[in-house]
Order: structure tokens, then sequence, then C-alpha cells
């Protein structure tokens, strides 16, 4: 008994809350109306001022039309019950406009208005789940500073840099003796990623890994006479996207913890631990290296290279 009285007085609460959440909408929607960003200036001139030099401001005007007084609502709505607030956090009217702290998905909701169409993948995307908007990355006030991502409206210089505010495992992957060259400039992570979202996994730019290796590496596409199979399903087998402290990005030192994870046959010798290899003191079994042999060891098309050493 007492169990369902605790339910029902539960189920009361979420009414009432509920209740008035939607009068407090449903007043919002009828009464608010547009002031002007001249009106909205008077509390929030700081913004204004960045917001007149960035990449939006100039694309109301020249692609949009809207002139300055539409700028500041076309986004955050109209404000007149925002305005009337005068600053009371707990006035009805108050939260009545999108801001930093509105729903992520209202906000998303608001730059694709005009985005929609460049990022159609965003809803439901992996970032996009995670609670993340599109504030998180991008300021849409200030100009963005000077750097190769100029205009995208950056919070850091590069969209790299942006990157690594969460994914601090891979900016050290990026800080190792063997890595993609992010640091040199030569790339970013939007290069092989799409941060706002992906039909693939990992928010890859390709339906796969290797599609996307081959986009820069074509000269290991082939085909080949003689094919590598782990070469022909995944580069990731053998080499880190992202860095390595192993030469050419390679996962293991080549060749006895790389190569011998697959290859594992006796009397190459193949390990140390094959009992004849180990008599015979074989040389081959120190300081050696597989590709000292088989130096195609991505494909040949060699009619003698089945074992990839043309």
């Amino acid at each position: 008994m007492g169990k369902m009285k605790y339910i029902v007085n539960i189920f009361c609460i979420v009414s009432i809350v509920c209740f008035f959440t939607l009068v407090r909408v449903t007043y919002s929607e009828e009464k608010a109306g547009h002031i002007g960003s001249e009106k909205c200036m008077t509390c929030h001139d700081d913004h204004g001022k960045e917001f007149q030099k960035s990449f939006h401001a100039k694309t109301f005007v020249k692609e949009k039309q809207l002139n300055q007084a539409e700028h500041c609502e076309t986004c955050h709505g109209a404000g007149s019950l925002h305005a009337e607030a005068a600053g009371d956090k707990n006035a009805a009217g108050y939260a009545t406009i999108l801001g930093p702290k509105t729903n992520p998905k209202e906000l998303a909701n608001s730059c694709l208005q005009c985005h929609g169409n460049t990022h159609p993948n965003w809803k439901g995307s992996t970032h996009s789940r995670q609670g993340l908007t599109c504030n998180s990355c991008h300021n849409s006030h200030k100009s963005s500073v000077p750097g190769p991502d100029q205009g995208k409206l950056l919070k850091k210089k590069t969209s790299t840099e942006n990157c690594f505010q969460c994914h601090k495992d891979k900016k050290a992957h990026m800080s190792k003796a063997s890595h993609m060259p992010t640091k040199e400039g030569k790339l970013s992570c939007v290069t092989c990623h799409d941060p706002h979202g992906s039909p693939y996994a990992k928010n890859l730019k390709t339906a796969s890994t290797r599609e996307l290796c081959l986009t820069c590496h074509a000269e290991k596409r082939g085909p080949f006479l003689w094919e590598h199979a782990p070469v022909q399903e995944n580069c990731l087998t053998c080499h880190d996207a992202h860095g390595s402290l192993q030469d050419k990005m390679l996962i293991a030192k080549s060749p006895f913890l790389l190569c011998q994870r697959c290859h594992v046959g006796t009397r190459h010798p193949s390990t140390l631990y094959d009992d004849s290899a180990v008599k015979q003191q074989n040389s081959r079994i120190i300081n050696r290296s597989c590709q000292n042999c088989h130096v195609n060891i991505h494909g040949s098309n060699h009619p003698s290279g089945v074992y990839f050493m043309r």
C-alpha cells in the first residue's frame, strides 16, 4: 500500500511539472515578439561588437539579405520576454531564447536552419548523442583566430586543436616518434573524419579504413597478382592510424612482434622458440627483418612474387 502511494505521489508531481512547462512554453510562443538587435545590445554589447566582425554577420548581409536589426533573433529567437525579464533568471520569460544552457538539440536545430544541407548527418551522430552541440567547438559571435581554418569560427586555432580538447589520447599518439603530420600542418583530423557526423563508423569519410588510407596511399591499392590478405582487409591490422613509437606507424616492432603474430611456422625460422633454429644459432633470428627479403609486403605483381619477395 505504501509503495502504491509513493508511485501515485511521483505521478502527480511529474504531471504538475509537465503542466507548468506546457503553460510556460505556450505563453512564450504566444507572447514573445521581436525587439531588434539594438535592444539586445543594451545588455550584450560585447557580443554585438564581436559579431559584426564575424563571418556570420557578413553572410547574413550578403547571402541572407538580413539587416543588422534581425541578426540576434535569427538564431536566438524572439527576445521580448527575455528582455522583460531584465536579467532575472527566475522570471518565466528569461529562458525563452536560445542560449548556452539551452537543450543541445534545440541549439543544433537553430544552426541547422542554415547548415542543414552541409551537415545532414549531425542528427543522431556520435557527437550529438554525447550531448555536444555546435558551440562546443564553434563560437558563433567571434571571428576565428588566424590560421588554416580561418572562417570556421572555431574555438581553437585549428580543427585538430579543437578535437584534442576531448580526444586527449589521440593527442598523445600524435606526439609519438612516428605520427600523422598534423603538427606539421600537412593534414588535420577532419582530413579523415567528419566531426559533424558520418554514415560510417568512427565518423570516417569513407566506408572503410582501407579506402580512406588509399585516398593518399594509392600505390598500395593494387590490384596485385599476389595479394597480402591483411592488407586487403584492413590497414590497421599492422599500422596505428594516429601514431606509434615504431617505424612507419606500425603497431608493434617488426618482425618478431608484428609478422609473427600470424606467421608462426617452424624452421624458417619464424620464432625464437623454434627449437631447431635455436640449436643452429641461425643468424636470422637476431636483429634481422622479414622485409630484408619480403620487400613487397603490401603485394607483388612479379610472376615469382608469391612470397612477396619481388
